[in-house]
């Protein structure tokens, strides 16, 4: 339709750990995948998906990571991310975590939106900044003209980093996300956009209770037909057990020693941590700013999920 509203790049995000300007003068594919995420949301449980439908074995000869880089990260030279994505010759899957609004929207190309509750969110970051790697942050500021944030600005009870997380932003346009950005104006981003035929979203909670069929949903997304005869094989591969075992190969960053343990980078890959570390204080807080920043469709399911 001629009046069909579509994204506009509107804004440039610079963070001391990526930058969105990284995409200027990458070469798009009309059959490119966009895995689109906020940080600890299943971004490397898609990109695993992904692997799997494209390549239609669980087997890699390389690290996850390596074929599926994140565009924006400042610890690698965009030089070199450009050239090994425009090397491969197999259907592309590409990590982003950069919002609707600051990516170059193209028509042909095929947005996965993954989203998780953003308690469970909350505290799958607290065990992901206490497993980075110190070397790793010295390499992302090397990389960035942003200043980072140093350990002892970060506070370490539950309650205070809760509210820091809520009220805080790093960007001019975000009032919270601290020390990383706002997943609440992530999801709205692409939420604005839900109808759109190319834009996709799929819930962590719904890959945790049908993860069969979630797969073949995305098999039918990207059109790449199921093969029963392996079918089996790939759904047991992208379980949180296998690529726990396997985390070596499958935890993002390890090409450049992103983490202290690739194995604690899939802590616990489950769902509901926070109903027994939350206090009834630290929930209302929760309830009432979330209530302020996103509109009750896009809220109901990031907390409870199914198909949109």
């Amino acid at each position: 339709m001629a009046d069909e509203q579509l994204p506009e790049l509107t804004r440039h995000y610079e963070h001391f750990i990526w930058n969105s300007a990284r995409w200027e003068d990458f070469k798009h594919r009309d059959d490119d995948i966009l895995i689109c995420t906020a940080y600890k949301a299943g971004t490397t449980w898609m990109q695993r998906i992904c692997s799997l439908l494209v390549f239609q074995t669980p087997e890699l000869e390389q690290p996850l990571t390596t074929y599926s880089p994140w565009l924006e990260i400042n610890g690698q030279p965009i030089e070199k991310l450009r050239a090994d994505y425009e090397a491969q010759t197999h259907r592309r899957f590409i990590k982003t975590h950069t919002p609707l609004d600051g990516l170059p929207y193209r028509r042909e190309a095929t947005y996965l939106f993954v989203a998780r509750d953003p308690r469970d969110i909350f505290m799958s970051m607290l065990n992901h900044m206490d497993n980075s790697n110190d070397a790793a942050g010295e390499v992302l500021q090397a990389n960035s003209t942003r200043s980072r944030v140093e350990l002892d600005e970060i506070p370490t009870d539950l309650a205070s980093m809760l509210r820091a997380w809520l009220t805080t932003g790093c960007f001019d346009w975000e009032d919270d996300g601290w020390p990383f950005w706002s997943l609440f104006s992530h999801a709205t981003s692409f939420w604005k956009f839900r109808t759109l035929p190319n834009i996709h979203f799929v819930h962590y909670g719904d890959l945790l209770r049908d993860l069969d069929g979630e797969m073949r949903r995305i098999s039918g997304v990207l059109g790449i037909p199921v093969n029963e005869e392996i079918w089996p094989s790939l759904v047991e591969a992208a379980r949180f057990d296998a690529m726990k075992g396997a985390a070596d190969q499958m935890a993002p960053d390890v090409d450049w020693g992103g983490w202290k343990d690739n194995s604690r980078f899939f802590n616990q890959g489950g769902s509901g941590k926070w109903q027994t570390a939350f206090s009834d204080d630290d929930l209302a807080f929760y309830e009432e700013a979330v209530a302020r920043k996103l509109p009750e469709d896009l809220r109901r399911w990031l907390h409870e999920g199914s198909r949109v």
